[in-house]
């Protein structure tokens, strides 16, 4: 069983100067893939039969601190830990106790998750003692029928246990819905409005197109946001606002349930203008940008030496690559993954 003395000490937060990528961006968010495993297949994201990483080449949890301790250094204010879903690592809490120690002056903003839900009844707890406050939950239908059919393997009573022990515990929940095309599209009114109903903000977000996902195209997925808001519209009043939380989304407040609904529109209106995000897998593979496939290995520095020295320059150098943008397309031409890896290597 690890120690909470199994790893290095926190860092100091005299920090060098912060991360700036090519186009003047700072990159201070940090998300990071704890694991590409998952309890759940949902048909936009995986084969229903994944070969995932070997566990030897994923790092360990130490390392994975240490790796985030390496860009707080370097001004990264926000880390998010996402998967795979990330409360299926063994020992996770570990990890998240480190890191949620860097939110009391070791220079952590703030520590989120991204989780599918169905491990929130064990965890809650812990995570707000840990100084989690956030929790953007997967969900994208709430017909149980639906649900086993898009997740493949899920069940909607054991999610809804784990939103009520979050509820419980006082972390706040915003609801992360893609909108899928004859699936969930004329069922997301009725779950903007039980997000209000609960308290929830909620997030809509086209199919992405990322790796194999076994026999299921695409193009029959894909579902235009300015489609989605303009149905929305006719039921909801929506205001464009200027609320941001560091991610990628647009946001309009919804006045008949107070709450806030967000788009995620990496097709129709690409969003990277003002990305500030970078991905770390859980084998130390450094992605700059979710939609190309260049990438650094920090695995190797990390492991040469105990000093961060190497670890740091490797993560500048990595930055001056960070590209203006993706180039994400669906349509009739493209209907394949624009990168072949899935996003639960990369992280959500």
């Amino acid at each position: 069983m690890m120690t909470e003395t199994a790893t290095s000490s926190i860092r100091s937060t005299d920090a060098p100067a912060p991360l700036i990528d090519p186009f003047q961006r700072a990159i201070s968010y940090l998300r990071v893939s704890v694991t590409d495993r998952c309890d759940f297949r949902c048909v936009y994201c995986m084969a229903e039969n994944m070969t995932f990483l070997p566990k030897k080449d994923v790092l360990s949890l130490e390392e994975l601190d240490r790796l985030c301790g390496a860009f707080v250094d370097l001004g990264v204010k926000k880390l998010r830990l996402t998967g795979g879903e990330p409360l299926v690592r063994r020992d996770i809490m570990w990890l998240i106790r480190r890191l949620g120690a860097r939110l009391d002056g070791g220079g952590l903003e703030e520590l989120t998750i991204t989780t599918n839900a169905s491990q929130l009844s064990r965890f809650a707890d812990d995570l707000a003692a840990c100084g989690v406050k956030r929790l953007n939950v997967s969900i994208d239908t709430l017909d149980p029928d639906k649900f086993r059919a898009i997740t493949r393997w899920g069940d909607i009573g054991k999610v809804m246990a784990g939103l009520d022990a979050a509820d419980k515990a006082g972390i706040a929940i915003k609801i992360n819905a893609v909108a899928l095309k004859g699936v969930n599209d004329d069922e997301l009114g009725d779950m903007l409005q039980w997000c209000g109903d609960r308290g929830y903000d909620m997030t809509v977000i086209e199919v992405m197109p990322m790796g194999d996902i076994g026999g299921e195209d695409r193009l029959d997925q894909y579902l235009p946001l300015s489609a989605v808001r303009a149905r929305l519209a006719q039921r909801f009043t929506l205001t464009d606002i200027p609320y941001k939380t560091g991610g990628p989304a647009r946001y309009v407040s919804v006045a008949e349930t107070g709450g806030r609904l967000g788009f995620i529109t990496p097709l129709t209106h690409n969003f990277c203008e003002s990305c500030n995000r970078v991905r770390l897998t859980c084998t130390g593979t450094l992605y700059m940008c979710l939609g190309q496939d260049d990438a650094a290995d920090l695995r190797e520095p990390l492991r040469a030496s105990e000093s961060d020295g190497a670890l740091h320059d490797a993560i500048r150098e990595a930055i001056t690559r960070k590209p203006k943008g993706h180039d994400f397309i669906i349509d009739r031409r493209h209907r394949g993954p624009a990168v072949a890896r899935h996003m639960s290597v990369t992280g959500g």
